[in-house]
């Protein structure tokens, strides 16, 4: 039997978190996803500061509908698996988190993070996160395609950066079933490995702009995303470019050309 487009993003996917180490870079819209696909990536994943940024507001403020509309605008757009950005799952309770699983996989995600910080700000316990994870890793599995479902440890981005915490929630997710397990904030290769090393699940690390990837792999790290720094970078070009139009009358910055016959090609 012909697998379908989705089966085959699924497949791909999965086999990557099998192999060395990789980047999966996070772009906020269709056309800097087709730029990413261009130069060679091999996955993409949402970030939801960035997207939140398309939106005119900050993070955390957008609903699961508008993340499903964005979802299926970045499935279209390239032939790249995405994995997607859940935040908490758009509720506290278990069958949220299900819920939003399920969305995102009716409009061709094959990936996606559950994390265990509510936007009220309270970080969940670990038994409570841990059987939110359950609920997501259920309705992964009832899909029938390998879903990759992502496990966030929030407490080193939300106050509380205790490493032994980190460990304790990740290792409860992964027992849970989550496929992959991620702390975003760990800021050392020490941290990295410590992590690495006490799990068993594959580690996604978000990228620190003091450390290769080469430092992130020998560490232990699988996958390596970028959040929402990509999208950062792009607007500071932006407002650098009109910051100087605007105090000095310089236009120089508009001459920057870019291949879009090459990138946006097929």
């Amino acid at each position: 039997m012909r697998m379908t487009r989705q089966e085959r993003k699924a497949a791909k996917f999965q086999a990557l978190h099998v192999s060395e180490t990789f980047v999966i870079p996070n772009p906020w819209d269709a056309g800097s996803a087709r730029v990413l696909a261009a130069l060679g990536f091999k996955a993409l994943a949402t970030t939801s500061s960035g997207f939140a940024f398309t939106l005119g507001r900050r993070d955390g403020r957008v609903t699961l509908d508008e993340v499903i509309t964005h979802v299926a605008a970045l499935d279209r757009a390239t032939d790249l698996p995405v994995s997607v950005d859940l935040e908490n799952g758009y509720g506290p309770d278990p069958d949220d988190v299900a819920q939003a699983i399920r969305r995102v996989a009716v409009v061709g995600a094959v990936g996606g993070s559950i994390e265990d910080y509510d936007p009220s700000g309270v970080i969940y316990d670990v038994e409570r996160a841990a059987t939110r994870v359950a609920a997501a890793v259920d309705a992964a599995r009832s899909l029938g395609f390998p879903f990759t479902l992502t496990a966030r440890a929030e407490n080193h981005i939300r106050g509380n950066p205790d490493l032994q915490d980190t460990i304790i929630r990740l290792k409860a997710y992964g027992e849970a079933g989550a496929d992959v397990v991620y702390a975003p904030g760990l800021r050392t290769t020490d941290e990295i490995r410590a992590v690495c090393e006490a799990v068993s699940r594959p580690v996604n690390v978000l990228a620190v702009p003091g450390l290769s990837l080469a430092a992130m792999a020998e560490a232990g790290a699988r996958r390596v995303s970028v959040g929402g720094s990509l999208t950062w970078v792009a607007v500071r070009a932006m407002a650098d470019a009109a910051e100087s139009i605007r105090d000095t009358g310089d236009f120089s910055a508009l001459a920057a050309r870019l291949p879009l016959d090459d990138w946006f090609r097929g």
